[in-house]
């Protein structure tokens, strides 16, 4: 779950592991840089995550001592997999880098993951 986000990257709660939820929360760090696999240069942070939305991200390393775990969403099975409006309303997915609210119609950008069908248990 997304924490806090600046330009340079996002932080990061993680609630899983595969479909284990944890017992206690551990931080992770999403760089801009391992946001997309492709345009890395030209990825804005604030159009691809903001806080309170559910991510699915894969770990890359184990980070240093501020940052705890590296997460990467470089992948298009990764990304936002749940997202709420500022209406509070869950958002639905209508491209891989747009979710819109089915309330308002208003529409955010988000970096969207093409979730798996084994990974849509909820």
């Amino acid at each position: 779950q997304v924490c806090s986000i600046n330009s340079r990257f996002a932080k990061v709660h993680i609630l899983y592991v595969g479909s284990t939820p944890l017992k206690s929360t551990f931080r992770g760090t999403i760089r801009r840089e391992d946001i997309r696999a492709t345009e890395k240069d030209k990825v804005e942070v604030y159009k691809s995550f903001r806080p309170g939305d559910i991510v699915l991200a894969k770990v890359i390393s184990l980070g240093d001592a501020q940052s705890n775990y590296l997460l990467s969403t470089a992948e298009n099975e990764l990304g936002v997999v749940a997202a709420r409006s500022e209406a509070g309303v869950q958002m639905v997915p209508i491209s891989w880098c747009e979710m819109q609210c089915p309330q308002t119609h208003t529409k955010d950008f988000r970096k969207v993951a093409r979730v798996q069908p084994q990974f849509l248990q909820t």
